[in-house]
């Protein structure tokens, strides 16, 4: 089987992490967000992965490229030249998607995390007999998406509302595919979105069927979601009472260390915590509901909540970091600084407080 992952363009909403690496490859819960998409691909199957992209192909293919091999998988890019929406990269990459077996693909938006329930997919795909499946799942507040109005028995897609002003169910698009090979002559090679022309069209003839997404779902393409996103994806390790979790007296609730971080004397970790590879917490630290990605060191008696300290960055002794405070590569936060909401561009060293919510050049 093959998958095709739409990584799009330049991660503008997760900015600053985003100049240092393209979006996919920013770090979530101590891996690339786009690895969890390709094991979990790989673990039901999936031979090859194409990436459509519009924005540094090389240091996607690169960086992959080790994981190929690790992995037992190939990856390759398609290129667009200009930006061609949710449908057109299809198009473009027909070549690569179509094998003589005429099975189903795959298609993922790169910031969807969940469980990946592929496998389940796969079956709910063979049992309908339609051309496509997309996962579905349900959300409070209906009237800021586009919402999926479908069968409840059989899941077969009767329409699509954007953002509709009156409830019509709340069930939305996850950005999770299964596609026959024959939608893609559907597909013209142009700019097209296949939310909003394709997928209307294989509704009309009752060729689109929707599964509901068993488990939690997060689009992480934005800090506060990203945030929410780590606290789902720890809290369903713990359902599963992963080995991953980490354990002591100075946790408090679901916390990930990478076995190569050191963290001192006293500390107070939890919950909702990510913290990287080679990471130094030193001792009387306290941090919740943030990531801290790979090389960072936080001084004596920092404090950090609700925040992503970016690769390599420092936080000083008795600083406090928090209110969706997003550092990025290689930031230095001195000694007893306060940041409320600060978007730090990278290698950049902060002397005074920033009291209020802005971004520091």
């Amino acid at each position: 089987m093959k998958a095709l992952i739409l990584v799009g363009g330049f991660g503008t909403r997760l900015r600053p992490l985003t100049l240092s690496v393209p979006k996919p490859l920013v770090d979530f819960a101590n891996k690339p967000m786009i690895l969890h998409q390709i094991k979990a691909l790989k673990a039901v199957g999936v031979t090859e992965v194409v990436l459509a992209i519009n924005y540094q192909p090389e240091v996607m293919l690169n960086f992959l490229k080790e994981f190929e091999t690790k992995l037992g998988i190939k990856i390759t890019c398609s290129q667009e030249t200009e930006p061609l929406g949710t449908a057109g990269p299809l198009a473009l990459a027909r070549d690569k998607l179509v094998d003589d077996a005429g099975e189903p693909f795959f298609v993922l938006n790169s910031d969807v995390i969940s469980e990946y329930p592929f496998k389940e997919m796969i079956e709910f795909h063979k049992s309908h007999g339609g051309e496509a499946s997309l996962m579905v799942t349900k959300v409070d507040e209906p009237s800021k998406y586009g919402v999926v109005v479908m069968e409840e028995s059989t899941g077969q897609v009767e329409r699509f509302m954007e953002k509709p002003k009156l409830f019509v169910g709340n069930k939305i698009n996850a950005g999770i595919y299964l596609l026959d090979p024959c939608v893609l002559e559907r597909i013209q090679l142009r700019p097209t979105s296949i939310e909003k022309e394709v997928f209307p069209n294989i509704a009309a003839e009752k060729q689109l069927y929707a599964m509901v997404l068993p488990g939690f779902w997060m689009d992480v393409g934005q800090p506060r979601d990203y945030i929410t996103g780590l606290r789902l994806y720890l809290d369903s390790l713990k359902k599963r009472s992963s080995p991953k979790l980490a354990l002591g007296s100075h946790i408090v609730g679901n916390v990930i260390v990478d076995e190569t971080a050191k963290i001192g004397e006293g500390c107070l970790i939890g919950p909702d915590v990510a913290i990287g590879p080679g990471c130094v917490i030193e001792s009387g630290v306290r941090l919740s509901r943030c990531t801290v990605m790979r090389g960072v060191r936080v001084k004596k008696h920092a404090c950090v909540s609700g925040s992503i300290i970016g690769w390599h960055s420092t936080v000083g002794q008795w600083a406090r970091v928090e209110n969706m405070t997003i550092l990025g590569e290689d930031v230095h936060v001195c000694d007893e600084i306060y940041s409320n909401g600060g978007v730090v561009l990278p290698h950049k060293e902060i002397k005074s407080s920033i009291l209020k919510p802005e971004i520091v050049m």
